[in-house]
């Protein structure tokens, strides 16, 4: 990858249609590498997420010739919520296969041009619409009902193991679970305060998450990311062309894909996949993946480490961008990438481990900079225009590993000293199809 560029995320850019939410975004990012010149650019992976919100189909042809790229090669990518990172995934592999020295990876939403509750709809026809719509499933509610499920796994049968009153200890588990969670959405706010990109940076107390409006029990809106406009590119060529446009080049070490089941009552009970660190005896009366965890991101994770030579990702990475829909789902993907064990991630996010180590936050973190985990703010603060989702987690990344956020954030907060590698992941549906991309300094 050479470069990136992105627009704000914001609730609603009025004043711009997609393509030209696309251009701007573009522009950014050739403008850091003169040598770019459109000429030079083989063709282009295109991606967003649903016709509905632009009420335009073929919408990435629009794209293409907007960006004047007539008569190139382009694919239209579409996954999901893992839009974005299965469109960085297709850009890096149209590189590395040799069909393309130069790569344009683009992505963007206009959520805002419908009303919030079909906005809602459209997002939930990525569900199996036969099964789910007559039970009234939206996605808030899938994710309340899979944290319940992780809750009780986690907590009711550890912390609370010693209340017999099955009501009362479930009560107190889901309480416990909450506090946690507010931890998260409080560190992926307080993280977007010193970034310029993101839709929603405040500052929180856990407090301040737990009386925000209750949307699905027991998520309240704080610990949900919204519906945004927005824009992201990112460039990516083979290592000849890389030296020609930039001494900063950050190379794609490591790629991964896993899928699952559309409907959660059709998921498998079966032996976890293990890390390299792990045993089966660790799990050995674990119900997996049941509800609770995310198969495919487990999948995604081993494949991507196992390309990247990674053995401890916790050790290993520097960072990583995630996909945090919901505070619930950055826990439970802990687990699933390795970065504790199964059964691990309310301890660990009590540790600190995941916060970033300059930053004071309204809490204790003991183990702050460990492995920070969403930097930018995430989902959460940033927003969620699904196509340019992974591909912002891309630029993102891409910034620290060149150590250029201040550059780009206008200050250094943010910074993560020395980082040489990191990871970003993309999740969809119910987690039904994840993406992780490994990225490494290369200079």
């Amino acid at each position: 990858m050479v470069t990136g560029g992105l627009t704000k995320f914001a609730k609603a850019h009025p004043a711009m249609d997609f393509r030209l939410m696309v251009k701007r975004a573009y522009d950014a990012a050739v403008k850091e590498v003169p040598n770019l010149t459109k000429d030079r650019i083989t063709g282009s992976r295109i991606s967003y997420f649903s016709d509905h919100f632009s009420r335009q189909l073929k919408a990435a042809s629009m794209v293409q010739d907007y960006l004047g790229l007539n008569p190139k090669g382009s694919v239209r990518i579409e996954w999901g919520g893992a839009t974005g990172g299965e469109c960085f995934q297709a850009a890096y592999e149209a590189v590395a296969s040799g069909r393309m020295d130069v790569c344009l990876a683009a992505g963007y939403e206009t959520m805002s041009r419908v009303a919030t509750w079909k906005g809602n709809e459209f997002i939930a026809l990525a569900s199996d619409t036969n099964f789910d719509f007559p039970l009234g499933g939206f996605y808030t509610g899938y994710y309340a009902l899979m944290v319940v499920r992780h809750i009780y796994e986690y907590l009711r049968k550890t912390r609370f193991a010693h209340v017999k009153d099955e009501r009362e200890a479930q009560k107190l588990a889901i309480a416990e679970g909450c506090r946690i969670m507010s931890l998260v959405s409080v560190k992926n706010h307080q993280n977007a305060l010193y970034n310029p990109y993101a839709q929603y940076p405040k500052k929180l107390t856990v407090e301040d998450v737990l009386r925000s409006e209750m949307i699905s029990y027991p998520l309240t809106r704080e610990q949900i990311c919204t519906m945004s406009d927005g824009a992201a590119v990112a460039i990516l060529c083979d290592e000849a062309r890389a030296k020609e446009f930039t001494d900063k080049p950050i190379r794609v070490i490591g790629v991964g894909t896993g899928t699952d089941t559309m409907r959660l009552a059709d998921r498998p009970f079966g032996e976890v996949p293990l890390m390299p660190k792990e045993r089966a005896s660790d799990y050995a009366t674990l119900d997996y993946p049941g509800v609770h965890s995310f198969r495919a991101g487990r999948s995604a994770g081993l494949e991507a480490y196992k390309m990247a030579g990674i053995t401890d990702p916790k050790k290993e990475l520097d960072f990583i961008e995630l996909h945090d829909a919901y505070a619930s789902s950055e826990i439970q993907t802990y687990e699933d990438l390795g970065l504790c064990k199964y059964g691990e991630g309310y301890s660990f996010t009590e540790s600190g481990a995941p916060f970033l180590k300059g930053l004071k936050y309204p809490f204790a973190t003991p183990k702050a900079g460990e492995i920070p985990v969403n930097p930018s703010g995430g989902l959460i603060a940033c927003g969620h225009p699904v196509g340019a989702t992974g591909l912002m987690q891309g630029v993102f990344a891409f910034w620290q590993l060149q150590g250029t956020i201040k550059a780009h954030y206008g200050n250094a907060t943010l910074q993560i000293p020395n980082a040489k590698r990191g990871a970003i992941h993309s999740h969809a549906g119910t987690g039904s199809s994840v993406t992780v991309s490994i990225l490494e300094r290369g200079f």
